[in-house]
């Protein structure tokens, strides 16, 4: 027999019966994302990028980062990424390449130094590891207070050397023929 329907019953019908295919679960997983990155005005470019994070549980349950590093970002008061952080940490977790750009006070040194404490693993009495350049004296005091504070707790030893012969001194003389 012939079944009689409206076009609205059909259209219905059509998707009652169809199972979302992967290409359309990508689809809209990618539209989510893109609108998640428009929701925090984050701006990427590049090829298969990975997804930003929403939540610094998230860095522990997807990256495995030390949950002492997590606990210590609560302990600063931050209780959600920024927009930079968001984005900045999954790229720098996946070892890629990075150029940012954000406001003073945005969080750009924690977006960094997440990553770096994270490819550092644990600590090691191998010398320097990691090595942080700033333009200035006061963005490398800056940076230290903050590395300080993440890594308190995990073993890290943090370092700031500002003057050439203090560093001899503190480190001993071999120390430039060394690292």
């Amino acid at each position: 027999g012939i079944k009689w329907m409206s076009s609205l019953e059909a259209k219905f019908e059509d998707t009652k019966d169809k199972k979302p295919t992967a290409e359309k679960l990508e689809r809209l997983r990618r539209e989510k994302i893109n609108r998640f990155r428009n929701q925090h005005r984050i701006s990427i470019q590049g090829t298969d990028l990975p997804d930003p994070i929403a939540t610094f549980d998230q860095l522990q349950k997807e990256y495995k980062i030390h949950p002492k590093i997590i606990e210590n970002i609560r302990a600063s008061g931050f209780q959600v990424p920024t927009p930079i952080q968001m984005q900045a940490i999954p790229v720098m977790l996946h070892g890629r390449e990075l150029l940012a750009s954000a406001p003073t006070g945005s969080g750009k040194t924690l977006a960094f130094c997440i990553p770096l404490l994270a490819h550092l693993k644990q600590p090691r009495n191998k010398g320097f590891r990691a090595l942080i350049i700033s333009p200035t004296r006061e963005l490398a005091s800056q940076t230290h207070r903050e590395l300080v504070k993440l890594a308190e707790g995990t073993g890290f030893r943090v370092h700031m050397i500002h003057k050439a012969a203090e560093a001899a001194k503190k480190f001993g003389p071999k120390s430039s023929k060394k690292f």
